[in-house]
């Protein structure tokens, strides 16, 4: 129950340093980096799926194994990804490629990804 507009002013505080939002037709939403991989559509997607990107070996695991981001694995992983790869994949050892932690607003992230899409 986030809120889409906070969630965009956070995303482009936040997370656009390493992602960008290009949609399927190519046109860019919001330019940003090529760190982490593209999250047009991300809400309802399988972890590690995005075509041509290099994914860490936690991620894809955990793709493998069928995650799906919805709310409640999305939230979890933005506060603490790594610690969500352990808890996911029962693996002590697991690590995660991405190392910023969203404290606060995880929702509204949420939220603004999922009406990219239609997916709220």
């Amino acid at each position: 129950a986030g809120d889409a507009a906070a969630g965009e002013d956070l995303f482009g505080k936040r997370c656009r340093s390493c992602h960008m939002i290009v949609d399927d037709s190519g046109a860019t939403i919001v330019k940003g980096g090529r760190t982490g991989p593209n999250l047009y559509g991300v809400i309802g997607r399988e972890a590690a799926s995005v075509e041509d990107y290099r994914y860490k070996k936690s991620i894809e695991e955990a793709g493998e194994k069928g995650l799906v981001w919805d709310e409640a694995s999305f939230e979890a992983y933005v506060q603490d990804p790594t610690g969500f790869h352990r808890d996911y994949l029962d693996d002590k050892g697991a690590r995660s490629g991405m190392t910023f932690k969203l404290r606060e607003g995880a929702p509204d992230v949420y939220a603004y990804l999922a009406s990219l899409t239609g997916e709220n």
